[in-house]
């Protein structure tokens, strides 16, 4: 496998996504990393979210992974981004359910909610999973990017 998965983190998930890379990388995927590079305690998650999503977004990846301190913040700004489809994730389900119903292309994970352990099962069940293309998954997503297009209009 030679996919590439872009992440990111603040200081709250700084050292998880220095092991996130490790299991990536252990897994077979390349990893952009879009920092943080240091820790510093006085960063913030939507600088690092906001990088990971609009990548996303624009089609340069196609999956991505955000860690701050609960994974709240992470999830809130990616979702801003069109087209990016964020969970927060604490379980194995959601991690692949989210991706076979839903089509999530970001997994955001709370490095002050789940250790290393749950991060590999939620990570391996992220990367691993695909959208199944059933029709009911189909026409949900297609009235959530029609709700997706309603709100842009509006903000114009």
């Amino acid at each position: 496998m030679t996919d590439t998965i872009i992440i990111g983190a603040d200081h709250g998930g700084f050292y998880l996504k220095e092991e996130v890379k490790g299991i990536l990388a252990g897994l077979g995927f390349q990893v952009t990393d879009t920092g943080a590079d240091v820790y510093d305690p006085d960063d913030d998650y939507p600088e690092f979210a906001s990088k990971v999503a609009a990548s996303v977004s624009s089609g340069v990846f196609t999956k991505g992974i955000i860690i701050c301190g609960s994974g709240v913040g992470a999830s809130i700004t990616a979702n801003k981004f069109s087209g990016v489809r964020a969970g927060l994730c604490h379980d194995s389900y959601s991690a692949h359910q989210g991706v076979e119903h839903d089509d999530m292309n970001i997994l955001c994970l709370g490095a002050r909610v789940v250790g290393i352990e749950v991060a590999k099962e939620l990570i391996g069940a992220f990367v691993r999973a695909s959208f199944t293309g059933e029709e009911r998954h189909i026409r949900r997503l297609g009235k959530l990017i029609d709700i997706e297009r309603q709100c842009l209009q509006n903000d114009t």
